[in-house]
């Protein structure tokens, strides 16, 4: 398959069918709002190496967690049943996307969020769409995970963690959440042994796109989410 050039006065992206065997779209385009918006609601998303044009995914097959599949390993159980951990939203967005961005161990000097990722989902956050999960100990930031919202579809982006299990537990806390709101689908797009362990599954392209066409109904839970956790969590744990 041929990889299509984006309009930089278009929004418009190729249908997702189109993708190359390996799940790469287009390429092209920017990296605004509307356009990451469009993208994210065709089951589309940027994915790109600092210097590089920007390149715009969408693999078969998708990995996705159904909220109602969610794996808490018995390891974790201790951990919630101490609160080991506090747990916030949209409290610190700006932190969790730079920690983000900070390489891993063993994946060297380089990291795919590069800059302009940082800024135009920053805006997204500003806009009520693209939405952090803070994880506390002791006052301390040590674990997270951003995302993007539309309908009852949360797209995860990355998530970080500075302490055992953290992030874990960020994840574990946003998806039971999550699923009271009635969410009915996070997005993963790509397979890890991690996710894999908390339940996440491949399924077709197809099976996820019909899935996003019938979010399209579903309306919105924009702005912020500081009150997602605030019932049960706070930064002093």
């Amino acid at each position: 398959m041929p990889v299509f050039w984006l309009s930089d006065t278009s929004l418009q992206f190729p249908p997702p069918e189109l993708a190359s065997s390996d799940g790469v779209l287009a390429t092209g385009g920017d990296l605004s709002p509307e356009r990451l918006l469009t993208a994210y609601g065709q089951g589309i998303f940027p994915w790109f190496n600092p210097g590089e044009p920007i390149f715009w995914w969408s693999p078969d097959p998708r990995f996705v967690l159904f909220p109602s599949e969610l794996k808490v390993a018995r390891s974790m159980r201790p951990y919630f049943n101490q609160q080991k951990f506090g747990v916030t939203a949209d409290q610190q967005f700006g932190q969790v996307i730079r920690n983000c961005q900070k390489p891993r161990a063993g994946q060297g000097h380089g990291t795919w969020i590069t800059e302009s990722m940082v800024e135009a989902y920053c805006r997204l956050h500003d806009l009520g769409f693209a939405h952090s999960v803070e994880v506390w100990e002791n006052g301390h930031l040590v674990g997270g995970l951003y995302g993007i919202a539309l309908g009852k579809c949360f797209f995860g982006e990355s998530m970080f963690t500075r302490v055992s299990n953290a992030s874990k537990f960020g994840f574990i806390s946003m998806v039971k959440k999550l699923e009271q709101l009635g969410f009915n689908l996070i997005d993963c797009q790509q397979q890890t042994g991690h996710l894999a362990s908390l339940g996440a599954r491949a399924i077709p392209r197809a099976d996820f796109l019909q899935l996003l066409k019938e979010n399209k109904e579903e309306k919105t839970m924009s702005g912020n989410w500081g009150k997602l956790f605030s019932e049960t969590s706070s930064q002093e744990k």
